[in-house]
């Protein structure tokens, strides 16, 4: 790898994330300085992690139900 640059399995080790979550933050462009180099990406050693922003509660499970009941109670 380029100096100052580390592969997406060292940076997925380093922020405890999957290696394909990392693909996929590259490919949007979330993280700042990733450029991809042929079929691997190169991302800066001082590389900022991102907060994760998806929902991760369960607020969002049945919602479809839930949706329901609010439109049967009128």
């Amino acid at each position: 790898m380029i100096n100052g640059y580390m592969s997406i399995n060292e940076i997925a080790k380093k922020w405890n994330l999957s290696p394909r979550r990392v693909r996929a933050m590259c490919s949007e462009g979330l993280i700042k300085g990733a450029a991809k180099s042929g079929k691997s990406w190169a991302i800066p050693v001082d590389a900022d992690r991102l907060v994760d922003g998806r929902i991760t509660t369960g607020e969002y499970i049945n919602w479809r139900k839930k949706n329901e009941r609010q439109s049967l109670s009128w």
